[in-house]
């Protein structure tokens, strides 16, 4: 086999694609990133984060969101093999053995800890393993198999990127950067109940309790629905406690109102494929969502009176 070949199958062992979302969400935390300062102390303008930890962190929460995808997939095997949309990944049909997996998977791991660990700071490294530790192991291990629950509880790993960004370029934890991880926790459940619903087969013959197998597509209906008023709410803070100004909320009023209309046409949908409509319409609100509060930040930077009233607050 190529080495071309060879790399291609270790590389879908870290869920690009998954990965780039993840790693998206950090950078948009770290261009977001704003030092903590005294209350009434008007805060700075925004500028760019220092290269050096900017680029290094980037590196590292890659490596460990990579290792993360790894171990999921090598714990995942048995139940991969059953399902459709997972059956060909690379250890399901044998490309890359199980042992060479996990050595490639703790090499990822250890390399991101050290480079965080040495180059960036200690919390960013503390708060990535937490978070890898979290969805490798507590999510694939247990929670996925426990309870129906699984994703809404599991999502708080895969929710933390955007705050590791942000610490990784001021080396502190601000409660904006936990604003945003709300944002990414609270769109977690509508997001992936939508695959759910669709694979719904999968997950039964795999015996994954997702919720469209444990408690019917209409209960799933509904509560997408539900996680989806909820993150109109939880998406209007950020304009709400001064993080953004009018720009941000404009924007994210319109993607949450296309959101609702998903959610609301998802209790009597036209079809069977309007579920994965949803889904990827998920991934580009979010993504949409994150540039808006991008822009607004760099563009159209909200008055320092408006922040230091949220700083009087926290």
């Amino acid at each position: 086999m190529s080495v071309a070949a060879t790399a291609r199958q270790y590389w879908q062992l870290t869920k690009p694609r998954v990965v780039a979302l993840i790693v998206f969400t950090a950078a948009i935390g770290m261009l977001l990133a704003r030092p903590e300062t005294a209350p009434g102390t008007p805060i700075p303008p925004p500028s760019l984060p220092p290269l050096r930890p900017a680029l290094l962190g980037f590196l590292g929460i890659w490596l460990a969101a990579a290792s993360a995808a790894a171990i999921n997939q090598l714990l995942d095997a048995r139940i991969d093999a059953k399902m459709t949309r997972t059956s060909w990944r690379p250890i399901v049909v044998g490309q890359i053995t199980p042992g060479k997996a996990l050595a490639f998977a703790l090499a990822l791991a250890l390399a991101s800890i050290l480079v965080l660990d040495v180059w960036v700071n200690r919390l960013t490294a503390a708060l990535t393993f937490a978070s890898m530790i979290g969805y490798a192991v507590v999510y694939t291990v247990f929670l996925k198999r426990a309870t129906p629950q699984n994703i809404v509880i599991g999502g708080l790993a895969g929710a933390a990127p955007p705050a590791l960004g942000w610490v990784a370029v001021t080396g502190q934890l601000h409660p904006y950067a936990l604003l945003l991880v709300l944002i990414v926790f609270v769109w977690t459940p509508p997001h992936f109940w939508a695959l759910a619903i669709f694979r719904r087969d999968d997950y039964a013959r795999a015996m994954v309790p997702m919720l469209p197998v444990t408690h019917g597509v209409d209960y799933t209906r509904w509560q997408m629905l539900f996680y989806t008023i909820l993150l109109t709410l939880v998406t209007i803070l950020p304009w709400a406690t001064g993080m953004s100004g009018g720009f941000y909320l404009g924007g994210a009023l319109v993607l949450d109102a296309v959101f609702l209309y998903y959610a609301i046409r998802m209790l009597k949908p036209p079809g069977e494929l309007f579920a994965m409509a949803m889904f990827r319409y998920s991934i580009v609100y979010l993504m949409a969502l994150f540039a808006f509060l991008l822009i607004d930040h760099w563009l159209l930077p909200t008055t320092a009176a408006s922040a230091m009233a949220w700083q009087k607050i926290g």
